[in-house]
């Protein structure tokens, strides 16, 4: 299919990039039900590295087998799969070239809460190229006392992914020692690390969505005097993205913990209305059964493509 005007005004914004890295990302534009908007909905599964597979699975069995999550991402009509390297090597192979796939790099277990922030490389871009990944996907922690080591690691792997035409998701939750609990989705913490991660190289910037807390007391003197607002959803997104080379990068935001499926479609209208490209979800879907979890990506879809 052709490129739809949104989708080659986005495509401008990384000039630096090879035909291959933007053809990939393209690629993501241009599947599922928001092809050609340049909005997202993309499923990422995750979670049963990162919090265990109990807490993560048992509330809708299916999800289990790795299978369940493929089928819901292509029966939804997302842009994209993400999940670790185990999950997409049980699955690929099945379902070549039916939905895009992000292989996340890196991963962390919540069994030892000792020490700061930091996950460890579970996969490649080596591993991405050869399951037929349309991008890599990475976490930094900024406020970690750990953030610089990140920060170096993925600065070599989007150098790398670059190279051979892959594109990168980067997903940003502040965390650590130098935050306060409330810090991680303040205002100026999250668009501070969105900032952080456009300058990282990133294609795609996933962040949580923000509070109306103000974390540092030098930006709180900012957001004063220039009297940004911050009252509402969308105005809190709207600088996040704007934090983001003026909104000439992606920013798509996570869904957060489980939670009522009216919740969840306040937010989405909030990220929407302040100039959000768009969701990330994972518990939010994949806890629910198959049919409601379609029925409620719809929706969200429904919302971005601004007919909901």
């Amino acid at each position: 299919m052709r490129n739809s005007d949104q989708v080659r005004k986005i495509l401008s914004w990384y000039p630096s990039d090879n035909p291959g890295t933007l053809s990939n990302l393209a690629r993501m534009m241009n599947t599922g039900r928001l092809a050609g908007t340049g909005k997202f909905v993309i499923l990422p599964v995750d979670q049963g590295f990162e919090h265990g597979p109990v807490r993560s699975f048992q509330p809708n069995p299916g999800g289990y087998d790795p299978d369940y999550h493929y089928n819901l991402a292509i029966d939804a009509g997302c842009n994209a799969y993400a999940a670790p390297l185990g999950a997409l090597e049980a699955t690929a192979g099945k379902y070549n070239g039916e939905i895009p796939l992000i292989l996340k790099l890196n991963n962390s277990d919540s069994m030892a809460k000792v020490g700061e922030p930091i996950s460890a490389i579970t996969g490649s871009v080596e591993d991405a190229l050869r399951l037929g990944c349309s991008a890599i996907g990475f976490t930094i922690y900024p406020g970690s006392a750990e953030r610089n080591l990140m920060y170096e690691q993925i600065r070599e792997m989007i150098l790398e992914a670059k190279s051979v035409g892959i594109p990168t998701v980067l997903w940003a939750y502040p965390r650590g020692s130098g935050l306060s609990k409330a810090g991680e989705t303040a205002v100026d913490i999250v668009a501070y690390a969105a900032h952080v991660a456009a300058q990282l190289g990133a294609h795609v910037i996933k962040v949580k969505p923000p509070t109306a807390h103000v974390e540092q007391p030098e930006n709180q003197k900012v957001f004063e005097k220039f009297n940004i607002p911050t009252a509402t959803m969308a105005d809190r997104v709207r600088h996040v993205v704007q934090s983001c080379f003026n909104g000439k990068r992606i920013v798509i935001f996570s869904g957060g913990e489980a939670k009522g499926t009216d919740a969840v479609l306040e937010e989405i209208r909030g990220i929407r209305d302040g100039g959000g490209f768009g969701s990330i979800m994972g518990r939010n879907a994949f806890q629910r059964p198959h049919d409601e979890a379609v029925k409620l990506l719809n929706t969200i879809m429904d919302i971005y493509a601004g007919k909901a």
